[in-house]
């Protein structure tokens, strides 16, 4: 039998009771005796008692201790400040000891990081020593966008964009795109400025972002550009290439959104493990108005089921 799928609940005020109970119900029985989540029991079971849903839970405080039914990983204060961040880690480590395959963790609140970390991306690569070779993918199978930059705000993005980084960043896609999906991703750049900044001699394009695409065809990675950005994201380009690499972060998820709506998971790679999560936020505006779409929280289970790193 393979290994049990982790859930971390995440934020207690969010929809994660909600596409936690609309996803685990449209899986099959084998699925569904593979989920357990960490979490506080208590919590939980009210949360889904208000929405009126119903799920046979088990509360559990040992891995020893598996049901058939959903079992709850009980996290008892769940008070403290760092009370998510403490599921985070436990699921951290049950994945480093590959007790698991990986993890899902559910939308948080970046309030938890309180300036210490961007975003969970940030906090979790951190945990396994990445050393920032990390990359936020965000996932669909015909088309995955990469950001060079994740969480950070627009003005410091040209101070981050170097020949080395952007070297490093699609070195480490090529090679761990390759080995969770089995093939050589085909790559599209995008440029930074609007229209390439006309190829300036003095621009970003000019500078670093041709040079290293011309360093990296040479590496033998399968990638083209700068494209420009206003203009790239039509369905025939879009057909031509696995991944394409913004220069930050809303320059490719924007588009892929707008696109892809819920049909997507953000997926970190260059972990000791696998880890997915929902590619939207907590949703606190519909919060108990079961309107929270699940779609990405159910493809984030059934990849997880299936996801294998060599």
């Amino acid at each position: 039998m393979s290994k049990k799928i982790c859930i971390v609940y995440g934020e207690t005020k969010s929809i994660n009771a909600e596409i936690i109970f609309k996803s685990i119900s449209k899986l099959n029985k084998s699925l569904k005796k593979k989920i357990f989540i960490i979490g506080n029991f208590k919590i939980i079971k009210k949360q889904l008692k208000d929405l009126n849903y119903r799920l046979n839970l088990n509360k559990i405080d040992d891995l020893s201790e598996f049901s058939k039914k959903i079992d709850i990983l009980n996290i008892k204060d769940s008070r403290k400040k760092n009370y998510i961040l403490q599921c985070i880690d436990i699921a951290h480590n049950l994945a480093i000891k590959k007790s698991i395959n990986g993890f899902i963790n559910c939308p948080v609140d970046k309030k938890i990081f309180r300036g210490k970390f961007n975003g969970m991306t940030e906090y979790i690569s951190k945990k396994n020593n990445t050393k920032k070779n990390e990359i936020m993918m965000i996932y669909n199978p015909s088309l995955s966008v990469v950001p060079l930059t994740t969480h950070i705000k627009l003005n410091k993005v040209t101070s981050y964009i170097s020949l080395k980084k952007i070297i490093m960043k699609i070195t480490n896609l090529n090679i761990y795109f390759k080995n969770l999906f089995k093939f050589k991703p085909k790559i599209a750049v995008l440029g930074l400025n609007p229209h390439n900044s006309e190829y300036n001699k003095n621009s970003e394009e000019v500078k670093y972002i041709i040079p290293a695409i011309k360093k990296l065809k040479k590496m033998n990675v399968n990638v083209e550009g700068p494209f420009s950005a206003d203009s790239f994201f039509q369905k025939n380009n879009l057909k031509k290439y696995d991944v394409v690499v913004g220069m930050y972060h809303d320059q490719v998820l924007t588009p892929f959104k707008t696109i892809f709506d819920y049909d997507a998971i953000n997926i970190t790679l260059g972990l000791k493990y696998i880890r997915v999560s929902p590619d939207h936020g907590i949703g606190a505006n519909i919060i108990g108005k079961k309107i929270a779409n699940s779609q990405s929280m159910f493809k984030a289970i059934n990849f997880l089921n299936k996801a294998k790193y060599k």
